[in-house]
């Protein structure tokens, strides 16, 4: 059995394996091949990585003779034919990738689509990075906004605590209120389900309720579609917590679909400047309408970033927390013999697989 490890984009500092999961694999007789320099962005070193018993080659050499290739985006399959593919690859959005897939004969698991269920609770690569994000997010929005966010109290006067407004209490939401809450803003937070209102609490901050929400208890953790009635109710509510507030962060993204516009340009007209929003959910067009990925957009004073990648500003940890998911994964289509068993039975194995035996076989995208 061979796992192959490939270099990511230029835009990418994360890799698959740190070389301290590497020892786990050879110890199973399984040998491992990295491409030169994969880990540099996250401070691994070649050396490091065959320290710890792997084998460093050529990405050609890789697509070649790995049984199972590791990378977190989707490669262009003009080279890799008939491998297991196992990453990051968001193939409701990159909706041109599956077909491609198919022609080659690749086996392909995108961890992205997990169900998220206790089970998979291991293996969950969305939660993993969230997690990371939304501490980033925070951290980067106190470092560019221009007054404190604790309150102060000194002999030239008292700073009033910033007042720090997020959108969407998922694992990013949460994390963003924890960190929040060290650095001494007053929180407020905003999710249409109901269910989290005890969580927010707990961490310290005040949470809006808003009656009518659709159920999402089967959302996997995502918002879900609600009615026009609803919506309405919730523009009223988040309006008025927009104008009061100095940090925004909004993370709230439906999977396959467009992010919802939850802070319109009246609502950022009312904000004073020098205030920011931090978008997380720029990837699938933003919670706001002037949202860019990867950009900062500046409208009436308030700096609005884009940015669906906070993970990779985090590369070593964010590295070795993926790096644990997929090697949870990993034993799910391994037998005892470390041999390939890819058990569709399983709900897991199912729930992620895109492509098999040349042909799409994910149920959301059969119904595209």
């Amino acid at each position: 059995m061979i796992i192959g490890v490939l270099k990511e984009p230029d835009f990418e500092t994360r890799v698959s394996l740190l070389p301290e999961a590497i020892q786990q694999l050879v110890k199973k007789n399984i040998v491992v091949y990295i491409e030169q320099g994969a880990g540099e962005k996250s401070y691994a070193s070649d050396d490091d990585y065959q320290y710890n018993g792997a084998k460093i080659a050529s990405k050609k050499d890789i697509i070649n003779s790995a049984d199972i290739i590791f990378c977190i985006h989707p490669e262009s399959t003009t080279d890799i034919q008939n491998k297991i593919l196992i990453g990051n690859y968001q193939p409701l959005i990159k909706t041109e990738f599956p077909e491609q897939w198919s022609t080659a004969l690749n086996t392909v698991f995108s961890l992205d689509m997990l169900p998220r269920t206790t089970r998979a609770q291991s293996m969950d690569i969305l939660s993993s990075q969230a997690n990371i994000a939304g501490y980033k997010a925070v951290l980067i929005a106190s470092a560019m906004y221009a007054r404190y966010f604790p309150m102060f109290m000194t002999a030239a006067g008292s700073i009033a605590p910033a007042k720090v407004l997020i959108l969407g209490a998922g694992v990013a939401g949460l994390q963003a209120i924890a960190t929040a809450k060290r650095l001494g803003a007053v929180i407020t937070v905003f999710d249409t389900r109901p269910a989290v209102k005890e969580e927010v609490m707990s961490l310290g901050a005040k949470f809006i309720e808003v009656e009518g929400a659709a159920d999402a208890s089967n959302a996997g953790g995502y918002a879900v579609e609600q009615t026009e009635e609803f919506k309405q109710k919730q523009i009223a509510r988040i309006a008025e917590s927009v104008q009061k507030a100095d940090i925004i962060i909004t993370t709230a993204q439906i999977p396959g679909k467009k992010a919802p516009i939850l802070i319109t340009e009246q609502m950022i007209s009312t904000m004073r400047k020098g205030s920011i929003i931090m978008d997380l959910a720029s990837a699938t067009g933003g919670n706001t309408p002037y949202t860019k990925n990867n950009e900062t957009v500046y409208l009436n004073g308030v700096s609005i970033i884009g940015n669906s990648n906070l993970a990779a500003t985090m590369p070593s940890d964010a590295s070795k927390l993926y790096g644990k998911n997929v090697l949870n994964f990993l034993q799910l289509i391994m037998n005892a013999d470390m041999n390939i068993h890819l058990n569709f039975d399983d709900d897991l194995v199912k729930g992620c697989c895109i492509n098999h035996a040349g042909a799409i076989v994910h149920e959301r995208l059969l119904n595209i």
